[in-house]
């Protein structure tokens, strides 16, 4: 028996049964049920959030999922990226993604495109989409996503994660008297400075966070789609998981955006890594002051012959207890209140994780105390653990 509502939305015996539970919600039913299968949804990223995100518009019966990702498992995602297992390790995720939720409805239609989302092929990949779903950790791919959102006239589903907390919003969404919402833009109409705000792979998330906000995304992917309650259009859902406080906030139009304000000057994607300031590397400038560096392979060089050199490790206490080379420890935090502990009459060389905290404090010590004899040790415990010591965890 097929019920249909158009030739081109119907439903087989198996997915009725399937979706017993959504048709049977009165608010919800049948025609619900076939907007979500008409529906295209594109998730960017299927790491941390695009895991529930992509499992729940699956098994919702989402008719098309797109997922755009470049990047391969990684033994550390498995703590909170729970669409993948050890044998997903070294894989592309995207591939690994699409075949979980193809396992759990084999009813959906899943495209995955293994490449970064850039300016060159934003616009042709959403193109095809209805709603965009962003999961992305980084803000000029969620800039990116925004603007190609808006200058298609789509629906860009937003969602954030950070150590304890959460946010969610619904961009440019079209209310039922026709007005636009606010999109991502009037809410930050520019990027915080580089650095200022770490990603979760330098700031570290409670694993089961991403399973509770990306929950909360598919839910307005869900409502968006099937025009079931109201979305979070024109608020930001903030969520502090340590305190389980919730907090909506208004987001209010800005009529200098550059894209929906008064006078707009946008009309095409830019360059967002620029737009968003260099890259959070060892050797970016900052008022003119460059970064020298020594690598992971100088660093072991010099210790085997014996050299007068000072290593400090300017990560928290709990980090260096998780992993260390052997260095003097002194938190980025302190490191004013040890000037006199620091050489100033042979090399010192800094590290931190991965480069970038330990590339702001020399810049610091540099530009205020006079320092010249600093190096950054690039690619910092992580890269010591990959080229020197294998035996050494990554976390």
């Amino acid at each position: 028996m097929m019920v249909t509502d158009t030739p081109t939305v119907s439903f087989s015996k198996a997915e009725i049964e399937r979706y017993s539970r959504h048709l049977i919600i009165p608010e919800f039913n049948i025609e619900g049920q076939r907007k979500l299968k008409a529906a295209r949804v594109l998730v960017v990223g299927s790491g941390g959030l695009g895991s529930p995100l992509l499992q729940y518009l699956a098994a919702a019966g989402i008719g098309k999922i797109g997922i755009v990702d470049y990047d391969r498992v990684d033994d550390s995602n498995l703590q909170r990226q729970v669409l993948f297992g050890v044998e997903s390790v070294g894989k592309l995720k995207a591939e690994e993604a699409a075949k979980r939720i193809t396992s759990l409805n084999p009813h959906i239609e899943v495209q995955t495109y293994n490449a970064m989302l850039t300016s060159d092929n934003a616009l042709d990949i959403i193109k095809d989409y209805d709603v965009v779903a962003d999961g992305t950790d980084n803000f000029a791919t969620r800039y990116l996503v925004n603007d190609a959102c808006v200058l298609l006239g789509k629906v860009n589903v937003y969602a954030s994660i950070f150590r304890f907390e959460g946010q969610v919003s619904v961009f440019n969404y079209t209310f039922p008297n026709g007005e636009k919402g606010p999109n991502y833009r009037d809410l930050f109409p520019t990027p915080p400075p580089p650095g200022l705000v770490p990603s979760c792979a330098e700031g570290g998330v409670i694993g089961v966070l991403p399973g509770i906000v990306g929950s909360m995304q598919a839910l307005e992917v869900i409502k968006v789609v099937s025009g079931v309650g109201e979305p979070l259009a024109g608020r930001l859902f903030l969520f502090d998981a340590l305190e389980f406080g919730t907090r909506v906030l208004k987001i209010r139009k800005d009529p200098a955006n550059p894209l929906t304000g008064e006078n707009p000057t946008q009309t095409e994607l830019i360059d967002y890594v620029q737009f968003c300031g260099a890259p959070q590397v060892e050797q970016a400038h900052d008022e003119g002051i460059q970064v020298k560096t020594k690598t992971v392979s100088e660093l072991k060089a010099l210790a085997d012959e014996g050299a007068d050199i000072q290593v400090i490790d300017v990560r928290e206490p709990y980090e260096y207890e998780i992993v260390n080379i052997g260095a003097e420890l002194i938190p980025q935090g302190e490191i004013e209140s040890h000037i006199d502990d620091i050489a100033r009459d042979k090399p010192v060389i800094i590290h931190c994780r991965s480069g970038v905290r330990s590339a702001k404090v020399i810049r610091k010590l540099e530009s205020d105390y006079g320092f010249d004899n600093l190096y950054n040790l690039t690619g910092g415990v992580l890269a010591y653990a990959r080229e020197i010591d294998p035996d050494l965890p990554q976390y």
